[in-house]
């Protein structure tokens, strides 16, 4: 008898009619519940879809992240090989950094000798007696072969008339 009032297949008095006015309530309420809110409802599902979508890269990071952990604890090889990596990319970025400083320091020293040498020309043409602005302006381009001769040619000021009115007619 149990296995007839489990299983459904015994034929009882009444179930299948009680079956069938569930069923028949369940579609009813179904039913009205998706004329009423089926717009809603769809509404929500595809908001819970595009979150769902969203915070699954975040959810798996996550669980990376842990699972990162727990094999990083079990694991202190690993750990020891990943700081010695590190300390030797920061090493060898200082070595990069120093050497940049040292290229630099020399450009600075190159550059301070040819301004000597410039202000050294320039005190020799002075006690020459010979104008030391023609000098220094072809110094300058011997340091930039590259520069535009426009910069070495001085403009030419305009004609204003002075302030003064001597010449001026009423």
């Amino acid at each position: 008898m149990e296995l007839g009032e489990r299983g459904g297949a015994g034929p009882g008095p009444g179930k299948p009619a009680l079956e069938r006015e569930g069923l028949e309530l369940l579609q009813h309420t179904v039913g009205a519940l998706l004329s009423s809110y089926g717009w809603y409802i769809l509404l929500a599902c595809v908001a819970i879809y595009f979150i769902v979508q969203k915070m699954a890269p975040k959810l798996r990071l996550r669980s990376s992240s842990q699972q990162g952990a727990a094999g990083a604890a079990v694991e202190p090889d690993m750990v020891v090989r990943r700081q010695e990596a590190l300390l030797a990319s920061r090493l060898r970025m200082q070595e990069e950094l120093n050497a940049q400083a040292e290229r630099y320091k020399e450009k600075q020293r190159q550059l301070e000798e040819q301004k000597r040498r410039q202000k050294i020309e320039m005190w020799e043409s002075m006690q020459e007696g010979k104008s030391y602005k023609g000098n220094l302006k072809l110094s300058q381009q011997e340091a930039e072969p590259g520069a535009s001769t426009s910069s070495a040619v001085p403009k030419s000021k305009p004609n204003k008339k002075p302030l003064r009115g001597g010449d001026s007619v009423h």
